[in-house]
């Protein structure tokens, strides 16, 4: 099992600290999709990922995101600890389970560096 360094870690909670903290839902998401493509190796942080997801679906009464977020909090582990993971995945129920995409340049430019 991988383990998270401290700079991945600390790239992680602080697009997890910016989806709690903004000010609109949009704002939200977009922060829990760059912390889901961080946590995507790490069991633990790929867990704890969809269910923020699947909170705020339920706070914005999202029912098929909730859902399908259901569906990923149950998958996310064993996929992370197997490493099939689709890189650049967003954690989305509008994106497919394995759908790979691309990393935002920024954000591929932070991970390599904390890696």
């Amino acid at each position: 099992m991988r383990t998270a360094t401290a700079e991945l870690k600390s790239l992680y909670n602080r697009e997890m600290t910016s989806a709690r903290t903004a000010a609109d839902a949009d704002s939200r998401w977009a922060h829990l999709e760059r912390a889901h493509i961080v946590s995507q190796p790490y069991p633990w942080l790929h867990t704890r990922n969809h269910v923020a997801m699947f909170r705020l679906a339920v706070r914005q009464h999202e029912r098929r995101e909730a859902l399908g977020q259901i569906v990923r909090i149950i998958v996310a582990a064993p996929g992370s600890l197997a490493g099939r993971y689709p890189e650049g995945n967003t954690g989305r129920t509008r994106v497919g389970l394995m759908t790979p995409m691309a990393v935002p340049t920024d954000l591929a430019a932070e991970i390599g560096r904390a890696a």
